[in-house]
């Protein structure tokens, strides 16, 4: 099974964003701005392995804003890696309550349905996590969000097909979906199909360009095209063979 978990590089710049848009809004208080402040800098640290330090920034911030879903999120998303790194029950537990709290004051945070999706099935409740975000969906069936993580957590849990046909839901609802592209993308590159997968990751920066890891992988994978390609090796994914068995399910 691939690994689950991992703070996400393009979330820091987004909190970084925000915080930048919020300074130059004339708020009633300041406690929005400062606790926007006092996440990205919990984000930096955690980015930086100082988790005990991250926690620190994200208490003071619920504690001047209680009522960001976000700061929830990165509480929940700190426990987590401390929880499952540590294999420390307590910490899980503790996790999983905060993103329900997160959830609780913002019932669509998408990065909160992940996480909780992702502590689930590494805590040996793949069922629970599948359950979780099938729910989400049928609350919200006019959304994209839910069916791309269904097929996130699907194409982890190895059943590629399921993971296919939920990302071809999604972009059903919204072929706009830079997300959706994203993972449509990293299927592809999985499978080793990498001139799709390229494609489809320039179809989700023509979307939203505002994603410094879907750059790194497009160079990384234009490295590998053109290292099949000097060696002659196809890079489409997909030989004679596959597609003899594909035929045969």
């Amino acid at each position: 099974m691939r690994p689950f978990f991992g703070f996400r590089y393009s979330h820091l710049l987004q909190l970084i964003l925000w915080c930048s848009l919020a300074m130059a809004v004339v708020c009633n208080s300041g406690c929005r701005v400062a606790g926007l402040s006092q996440n990205t800098a919990g984000v930096q640290l955690y980015q930086q392995g100082r988790f005990a330090e991250a926690l620190q920034q994200f208490q003071v911030a619920q504690q001047t804003d209680p009522n960001n879903a976000d700061t929830y999120y990165n509480l929940a998303s700190t426990y987590h890696q401390l929880g499952v790194g540590q294999n420390d029950q307590r910490l899980i537990e503790q996790a999983e309550g905060l993103y329900h709290q997160c959830l609780d004051i913002q019932p669509n945070h998408v990065d909160c349905h992940r996480g909780l999706a992702v502590l689930l099935a590494q805590t040996k409740r793949p069922d629970s996590a599948v359950r979780f975000l099938t729910n989400w969906a049928t609350q919200n069936p006019a959304m994209s969000d839910p069916k791309v993580e269904l097929a996130r957590l699907q194409q982890e849990l190895g059943e590629t097909k399921l993971a296919e046909r939920f990302l071809d839901e999604a972009l059903a609802l919204n072929p706009h979906d830079s997300r959706a592209w994203t993972a449509r993308a990293q299927l592809r590159e999985s499978a080793g199909d990498l001139n799709q997968a390229l494609q489809n990751y320039q179809q989700s920066l023509a979307i939203n360009n505002f994603q410094p890891d879907v750059y790194q992988r497009m160079a990384s994978l234009q490295y590998k095209i053109a290292q099949n390609n000097a060696t002659g090796t196809p890079s489409g994914g997909w030989t004679v063979q596959n597609n003899t068995q594909s035929n045969n399910r």
